[in-house]
């Protein structure tokens, strides 16, 4: 199972949002600048500048995800990028849905040990998660669903 945020806008459109905004933002100064304030187009261009690198970063953001696999043995958990893996013993995880501040979480536990996945998900996919996780366990070690 893949679990990848939404992202909606592609790679080049976000370049055509970066460059739409940035030359409204430098029409405006060029207009600004015209009526005497001859510094508008500099701080137009810090601020596009500014800009370009938040949206960015932003959209690296949603390039995260994680992959959870499950065997007889054990339900992994691998986090990209960093290509970080976790695995429990598939007959002794626990499914939780707890609330943590401002939005529930969603933990995967065993033997003392804790995982939070799909931290970026909406709450209604987390707990659409938490219940095809708790089906998915229980029918692999043949145990009666709740």
């Amino acid at each position: 199972m893949w679990l990848k945020p939404n992202r909606t806008l592609s790679r080049r459109g976000l370049r055509r949002l970066i460059v739409v905004l940035a030359v409204l933002v430098l029409m405006t100064a060029g207009l600004v600048a015209w009526q005497g304030n001859v510094f508008a187009p500099l701080f137009a261009l810090v601020e596009s500048a500014a800009m370009a690198i938040a949206l960015s970063v932003a959209w690296r953001a949603g390039d995260r995800s994680e992959r959870i696999t499950l065997d007889a043995e054990s339900l992994e958990v691998q986090s990209l990028p960093g290509r970080r893996r976790t695995r429990f013993p598939s007959y002794w995880v626990r499914v939780l849905l707890e609330p943590g501040g401002s939005r529930q979480r969603l933990l995967l536990s065993s033997h003392g040990r804790e995982l939070e996945i799909g931290a970026f998900l909406a709450e209604q996919e987390r707990a659409a998660l938490s219940k095809k996780l708790m089906v998915l366990l229980a029918d692999f070690n043949g145990q009666p669903r709740k």
